[in-house]
């Protein structure tokens, strides 16, 4: 270190006397005006005066002790304080060095040198010193470098220091940096500096700071280590620092990519892909960004071919802005619009390339005055440049987008912030478009799974039910649980739910084939426990023989509730594959979970299904729903039955108000399973609408029950359904007592329908067939199904029953 040169003790003379040179040297110095090393010319005063005068200095300045001791040390300096005045005036090349003597006695005092100057010449034929070479590195190094004591206080800094902190080297010395350059980060970089004088550790920080002469913010790296001796002790602590914004910049948009790789795309919801770009742009690269798609591809199809930039109707997908918009800024999403013609927006659906623009181009001027939608921007926060890019994927544009920066950012975008942009937006623009096909194949699974359910609640004298299917939202889509009501002769009804595995058009699919399957056997009235036996073979035949060799098929493991409910017992049987069991809810509110052997799911052909018969009171409420109702990974199962039970509870204007309460409070958000509610009331069939009669099995009784059906349709007022009717009964009255046992008994019920039943203890099924010319019988059944809607046959634990049915008129049942 040079300071070294210098003594350090308290006496002023003889700090002057080291420092006299030979009188051939003083004769040089006088001659040439110059130096080749160093030279001790003065000492100042801790008021900033001359307190003493070497011959050196008198030689090279002119001055004699008389006149400049006690005056101001700034006379004897240029006016930007870095070279020597000669007495006559003229500035000679060399400069000063100011070296502190922070010693008790000398106090703020300090010790004047003369330098060489680095872009004089050398005298010729002679090589530059080590420390003169040693002083032109530190100078002329492109890193700011600074010299520290162990206060934290300027020593020296070298020219690129002066410059970055807007003080000549003279100014800064004997000065913290807090004193002059205010912020956090000036703190606490004097905050290290103490801390590596008195550790002797270096330290590395980096800052993001704006200097007082810069109008943005510059990132700098910062080695902070100590000076020591040959001992190792400190004696001061060296400062360097460089400017790496480029670096830092390019490190900052290669994270934004990196991040957008990582944050955009998580769903594939577009208005969620949309908002995910939109959130990474603002604010720390754009101030306003506005994402505007296709209305069509909201809705997950393609712009059409052939349409033009005018025709164009855009949805803002997703918007943010880092200042409170004004209310005319806010676009509303259900709102289309479409961009002027002279827009850039307009050139980018043109399939055009992004554009990078400033406000004051005439052309934006004219778009602006154009645009309602776009021009509050600019209006109300001042931007001064903005970026158009279309939003294209596989070769079609999908949508816009619109970057603006306002006057709070001084920075207008550059063309490095055009790249990095489109980066973003490409990416983001694959993402939409998986969104796009997703949405576009999720309505397509649930428009064909909502054809498959009712599309309506069905209207049954006997029964009041509502009903409930909701897909899942993100990634599930439509899933596989459904629900059915199935009229049954008799004025039963069949209540089925199901549930089956997976989600998609596949999952749809095995539910429709599921429905219509149990459809069919409930057509041929099979009982609960026989219908999902029925129903299980189907899977595991059609599991075996179609699938070998490939995945297991959705309807394997699913899962399946059928329930009949007679309303002439008020009782309702019920049978379950793997499926939930049951809620009643009673008329007086209480609620139980029916106590329902649950037996295997669809497919596994195990174990036999049990089937239980419930009584179920006038005005009961019986709940049947899937699992994606109640159960979530956040919730114990039990927990949420318990809450789908309080929830049945609540009191509702009508069951499907009901249906409505109990899916607000329960559906989990977002919901992760697709779920189905059925709710049914019971009404009961009133004993006016019955009439039953227990028959001897002899023909003569045949003449019996044709009188007391027709008496019995006369005091219902269906005169006029009175002789199809005693034809029936007369035809399934024979048919019994020729060919069954046991006791007969005839029943009409009076609901929509006029249902003629006639059971025996036989459990021989009857069939129709085409009787011969030559046959005596088998026309019996055929005159049935000709004279009935239709007709059927029901097994019981007794027997059997054959039933006919057939319309009457609407107001006759009232």
């Amino acid at each position: 270190m040079v300071d070294s040169a210098f003594p350090q003790g308290n006496d002023r003379n003889a700090t002057m006397d080291c420092c006299d040179e030979p009188s051939d040297r003083r004769t040089r110095l006088g001659s040439e005006a110059r130096l080749s090393t160093f030279l001790t010319i003065a000492v100042g005063d801790n008021d900033g005066r001359v307190a003493y005068w070497s011959r050196a200095a008198r030689e090279l300045l002119g001055h004699v002790p008389e006149e400049i001791i006690g005056r101001p040390l700034a006379d004897l300096l240029s006016p930007d304080g870095r070279r020597l005045r000669h007495r006559d005036g003229h500035l000679l090349d060399v400069r000063l060095r100011m070296v502190p003597l922070l010693d008790t006695q000398q106090g703020a005092a300090c010790l004047v040198a003369a330098l060489p100057d680095e872009q004089a010449e050398e005298p010729e034929g002679e090589t530059p010193t080590d420390i003169t070479l040693i002083e032109w590195a530190f100078q002329q190094h492109p890193r700011v470098l600074a010299i520290y004591d162990l206060d934290a206080r300027a020593v020296r800094a070298n020219e690129a220091a002066a410059l970055v902190a807007g003080f000549p080297d003279h100014r800064i010395r004997g000065r913290r940096a807090t004193e002059f350059l205010h912020g956090a980060a000036f703190a606490e970089v004097e905050r290290r500096i103490l801390h590596v004088g008195k550790t002797g550790l270096p330290e590395y920080t980096e800052h993001v700071v704006a200097l007082p002469q810069e109008s943005r913010a510059h990132a700098w790296a910062v080695d902070i280590f100590p000076l020591k001796d040959a001992d190792g002790r400190v004696h001061a602590v060296c400062l360097a620092a460089e400017d790496y914004s480029a670096q830092y910049n390019n490190r900052q948009r290669l994270a934004l990519v990196t991040e957008a790789r990582t944050r955009i795309g998580m769903t594939l919801d577009l208005e969620g892909t949309a908002q995910e770009l939109a959130d990474i742009v603002v604010p720390r690269f754009a101030d306003f960004i506005g994402i505007d798609l296709h209305d069509v591809v909201l809705h997950g199809d393609l712009p059409p071919q052939g349409h033009t930039a005018d025709s164009a109707k855009l949805r803002r997908a997703a918007q943010r802005c880092s200042r409170p918009l004004p209310s005319g800024a806010v676009l509303d999403p259900d709102e289309v619009h479409t961009p002027p013609p002279s827009s850039p927006l307009a050139r980018c659906l043109a399939g055009g390339t992004a554009e990078l623009r400033l406000l004051t181009d005439p052309d934006v001027i004219r778009w602006l005055k154009e645009d309602p939608v776009h021009a509050p921007h600019a209006d109300t926060f001042g931007a001064h440049s903005l970026m158009a890019l279309p939003i294209m994927a596989h070769g079609v544009v999908l949508g816009t987008a619109l970057l603006l920066r306002y006057a709070t950012s001084p920075e207008p975008f550059g063309p490095e912030d055009l790249i990095i942009t489109e980066d973003l937006v490409a990416r983001a623009a694959v993402c939409l478009d998986n969104a796009r096909r997703f949405t576009h194949e999720r309505g397509i699974a649930l428009a064909f799974q909502r054809s498959l359910l009712s599309p309506r609640p069905t209207v049954h004298p006997t029964v009041e039910t509502a009903a409930r299917y909701a897909p899942a939202r993100g990634g599930a889509g439509a899933g596989g649980d459904w629900f059915d009501v199935i009229p049954l002769p008799g004025a039963r009804v069949g209540l089925v739910v199901g549930d089956v595995v997976g989600h998609g058009i596949g999952a749809s699919a095995t539910m429709g084939r599921l429905r219509m399957a149990v459809r069919t056997l409930a057509d041929i009235d099979l009982s609960p426990d026989e219908l999902l036996t029925h129903l299980d073979d189907i899977v595991t035949h059609s599991a075996s023989t179609e699938n070998e060799g490939f995945d297991i098929p959705g309807d394997i493991g699913a899962t399946c509730l059928y329930a009949v409910y007679n309303p002439v017992s008020r009782t309702c049987a019920l049978a379950r594959a793997g499926h939930p069991a049951p809620i009643l809810v009673g008329p007086n509110g209480t609620t139980q979970v029916v106590d329902l052997p649950a037996g295997p799911p669809l497919g596994l052909g195990s174990l036999p299904f049990e089937a239980l018969e419930l009584p179920i009171p006038e005005g009961a409420v019986l709940a049947l729903f899937t699992d994606g109702l109640y159960a979530n990974r956040d919730q114990d199962i039990d927990k949420g039955i318990l809450a789908l039970r309080q929830a049945l509870v609540r009191p509702a204007p009508s069951l499907s108000a009901l249906c409505d309460s109990v899916l607000d409070t329960l559906r989990p958000s977002p919901a992760t399973d697709d779920f189905a509610l059925l709710l049914m009331r019971a009404k009961g069939l009133g004993q006016e609408s019955l009439a039953s009669w227990e028959l001897p099995s002899d023909p003569a009784i045949v003449a019996e029950a044709r009188r007391r059906t027709r008496d019995r349709l006369t005091e219902w007022g269906l005169e006029d359904a009175a002789f199809i009717t005693e034809l029936v009964v007369s035809e399934l009255v024979t048919n019994a007592i020729r060919h069954a046992t046991g006791p007969i008994r005839l029943r009409l019920i009076r609901d929509q329908t006029l249902t003629c039943e006639v059971s025996d203890g036989s459990t021989i099924s009857p069939h129709l067939r085409r009787a011969r010319l030559t046959d005596e019988g088998g026309r019996g059944l055929l005159l049935v199904a000709q004279l009935s809607e239709r007709w059927g046959t029901r097994y019981t634990s007794a027997g059997k029953t054959i039933w006919a049915e057939h319309l009457i008129h609407p107001d006759s049942t009232t």
